[in-house]
């Protein structure tokens, strides 16, 4: 507890734990209809578009945030529409555009300011770098990115399992596909500056399936990956403190092991009686 409250008593760490809780939300909340649909890599390669972005972003001199957010935007609505109008399936798809951004954005790095301490931090992540206007965008747009999950909620579930019932029930399918697309997107270029493009997938990933583990209705997994994303995002972050590890991959770890405590809870209680 000591060192909990030692921990908050430095302004840039209570930064780090406002704007990360808030994303790690938007992700786990977003993370169970990506899972559900089989797009749990789409993270990973909007991941790496978002870094081409930012390499262009910090070699031209632009602000990496405001540049990176519409760019990954339209890589997601296009790569939805690869994977539902060509005949390159989504895994294929979503390796294809993130090697592609990823080598691009390497060589647009090497030929400019190369491999630098801004790059790297969005590269692997620097979460006690984010700025008291870091922490107030990602507050802002993440609050946006609930709202509308919050508000949307029966149709996104509608989409999630039946998008045939969904359609016949009158919903806007297509509509509804590219809001879940737009807001993983936001939520992918707001988690870059603290998890980095070799992790944020994580975020998405981990909790959805950890709460899978023990909850089978969409409401219980929903509820319980977002309170999961919160305890293992604080839970890394207390980890990182004490032994001076890097945060991005401690929360990894502890996400890694919230999701082997819930399989073994899960084995436990399906053994028979």
């Amino acid at each position: 507890m000591e060192m909990i409250l030692e921990m908050l008593s430095y302004p840039f760490i209570v930064r780090a734990l406002t704007g990360g809780m808030m994303v790690s939300l938007c992700a786990a909340l977003l993370g169970v209809s990506l899972v559900l649909k089989r797009y749990s890599m789409i993270g990973d390669g909007l991941s790496h578009v978002s870094f081409g972005a930012l390499s262009v972003a910090l070699a031209a001199g632009w602000s990496p945030l405001k540049v990176s957010i519409p760019v990954v935007t339209l890589a997601a609505f296009f790569l939805l529409r690869i994977t539902e109008n060509s005949r390159v399936k989504s895994d294929a798809a979503i390796a294809m555009i993130s090697a592609s951004a990823l080598a691009a954005g390497i060589i647009v790095t090497s030929l400019s300011t190369g491999m630098t301490t801004d790059v790297s931090s969005y590269m692997f992540g620097s979460i006690l770098a984010m700025s008291r206007e870091d922490v107030i965008l990602s507050g802002v747009l993440s609050l946006i990115v609930l709202c509308l999950f919050v508000f949307c909620y029966n149709k996104l579930f509608a989409v999630t399992f039946d998008e045939n019932f969904a359609r016949a029930a009158g919903v806007r399918v297509e509509v509804y596909k590219v809001l879940i697309a737009v807001l993983t997107a936001v939520t992918i270029v707001l988690g870059m500056r603290m998890m980095g493009a070799m992790l944020i997938s994580s975020l998405i990933i981990f909790p959805a399936l950890t709460a899978m583990r023990v909850f089978k209705s969409f409401r219980g997994v929903v509820w319980c990956a977002g309170v999961l994303a919160g305890v293992c995002f604080f839970s890394g972050m207390v980890l990182s403190y004490g032994w001076s590890v890097p945060a991005g991959a401690s929360i990894v770890l502890v996400n890694l092991a919230a999701y082997i405590l819930f399989s073994l809870v899960d084995r436990a209680g399906s053994r028979p009686g």
